[in-house]
């Protein structure tokens, strides 16, 4: 049991310094959340993928080789499928180093009351709760299964933070206000229902297309912000913003289509910009990176842009999105 616990531990320590290392750790309060919140216990089992479908690792295995895979595989520096129904990954735990990212550019502040749409295995609350405490930190999921097994992970981690069952695009009214709201989903679009639910001046950090945006709430109807640099890939959201249109590819150059910017740019403008407009347009703009990119939100719409809101390239958001080539460049918004 001591070399057992020793192996974890020293695991665990492997991989915030890797995670150090990166960067990603260089506020002192969420290297020290880290270091805190242990991985494993939110990772009592996990798939890997193998041909045909997905092996099941998990800690309790009688196999000490096995159990041995299961803890590399808990602190490795990547993402881990969690839930997998009919051969499809439902949930998963996010690559911990782009979770370090993501909760540095969500600035959050001592009495910060956080919302985090898509609970997962609950690490990523773990986090907060030790970085904010639990009563300021509120995790919501749609899937019954999910949030039931995060509670369990968190309470065995020591943490009691709000826990919901319930559709993230509608957020969570009754534990509004918030100062920052964090998805750990892919979206569509920016749901209207957060912004009434912020304090206004919150940030909201949510993945979008294969980026992340990061925006400023002006009021209860807008907002407005910019993508970072980095890339993300998460599982969509399921529930009210669902929907969005993988985008139609057919006849672009490969060098282009595997041009990981270019792709940004041709899933975010998917069904409101022609494909081989897009490239044209990438060209033609210098091959700009996510951060040249934001979004704005109003009442009555949102849209996403390339280096001004009112500038001559933007394109509509939102699940609406399914006929690509039909829509061209919308100067000054849409």
């Amino acid at each position: 049991m001591g070399a057992h616990l020793d192996a974890q531990e020293a695991a665990h320590a492997a991989l915030v310094r890797e995670i150090d290392a990166t960067g990603a750790l260089s506020d002192p309060a969420w290297r020290a959340a880290f270091a805190a919140v242990p991985r494993h216990l939110f990772v009592p089992y996990y798939y890997v993928g193998r041909p045909g479908g997905y092996e099941r690792l998990w800690a309790e295995d009688p196999d000490p080789e096995q159990r041995a895979r299961w803890l590399t595989g808990a602190y490795a520096d990547s993402p881990i499928a969690t839930l997998v129904r009919d051969g499809e990954m439902v949930s998963s735990s996010s690559q911990p180093s782009l979770m370090a990212r993501m909760l540095a550019a969500l600035e959050v502040r001592d009495g910060d009351a956080v919302l985090e749409i898509g609970a997962g295995t609950g690490y990523n609350a773990a986090l907060l709760c030790h970085r904010l405490g639990d009563s300021l930190v509120t995790t919501v999921d749609l899937d019954p299964e999910i949030t039931e097994s995060a509670r369990r992970h968190l309470a065995a981690a020591g943490y009691h933070p709000k826990v919901v069952t319930g559709d993230g695009a509608r957020g969570c009214p009754s534990r509004a206000p918030f100062d920052r709201i964090v998805a750990t989903c892919t979206l569509p679009a920016v749901p209207h229902a957060w912004l009434g639910q912020c304090r206004p001046g919150a940030r909201i950090l949510a993945p979008l297309s294969t980026g992340l945006i990061a925006l400023r709430v002006r009021d209860a109807t807008s907002a407005e912000g910019c993508f970072l640099r980095t890339s993300a890939y998460f599982v969509p959201l399921r529930g009210g913003a669902a929907g969005l249109v993988p985008p139609y590819v057919g006849g672009l150059p490969r060098q282009a289509l595997e041009n990981e910017l270019f792709r940004f740019l041709l899933t975010l403008t998917a069904g409101t910009l022609d494909p081989h407009e897009a490239l044209s347009l990438w060209r033609r703009e210098n091959r700009p990176g996510r951060e040249r990119f934001g979004v704005t939100v109003t009442a009555t719409s949102q849209w996403a842009w390339l280096d001004d809101p009112q500038g001559p390239y933007a394109w509509p958001l939102g699940p609406r999105r399914a006929d690509p080539g039909s829509v061209g460049v919308s100067p000054g918004g849409p």
